[in-house]
């Protein structure tokens, strides 16, 4: 469990790289607006990469959870979930997206390709046709675009429409 503190910095930090981008946001900028020394913020994070990978890093478990424990059943309901589980995490993925050179510290391009593989498995199984991989791909990425898109709508607005889409997207009557 992360220290006050810690916590304290990483919500600030996310708020500003959401705001400003990775790039823009200093480590000055952070510790000015928590009230608090650059060494101690080295203190909690020994530089903004490393801060950036603790911010991503509930994500990154969440969606490897849910991945390598899902079984396959009904993709609507998989839908639902995959669209609440990134939708708890827009704002990381609206920072990762803002600017992809931060996927690059991260390693996140790669496991992204890796879930969302895995996610077409469960899908529609072992036996995918490339059409049905082409129906994935656009329904998750198209779900994963609503969130960082419309983040800042209510989720009652975004989610029955974006998941109807996808359903659309994989054929689903």
């Amino acid at each position: 469990m992360p220290s006050d503190t810690k916590a304290r910095i990483q919500a600030v930090a996310r708020e500003l790289f959401v705001q400003q981008g990775v790039q823009n946001t200093s480590l000055r900028q952070i510790s000015e607006r928590l009230g608090i020394t650059k060494p101690a913020l080295y203190y909690h994070f020994s530089s903004r990469e490393d801060l950036v990978r603790s911010i991503v890093q509930p994500m990154v478990e969440d969606i490897e959870r849910f991945v390598t424990t899902r079984e396959p059943g009904d993709a609507r309901e998989l839908l639902k979930d995959y669209f609440d589980l990134i939708w708890r995490h827009r704002e990381v993925l609206v920072m990762l997206m803002r600017e992809l050179e931060t996927l690059g510290y991260t390693d996140m391009a790669e496991r992204m390709f890796s879930w969302r593989r895995r996610l077409i498995l469960l899908l529609f199984g072992p036996g995918v046709t490339p059409e049905q991989q082409i129906r994935a791909t656009m329904a998750l990425g198209g779900m994963s675009d609503c969130s960082v898109e419309y983040a800042h709508l209510p989720v009652e607005e975004v989610k029955p429409t974006a998941v109807e889409s996808a359903a659309a997207a994989l054929g689903l009557s």
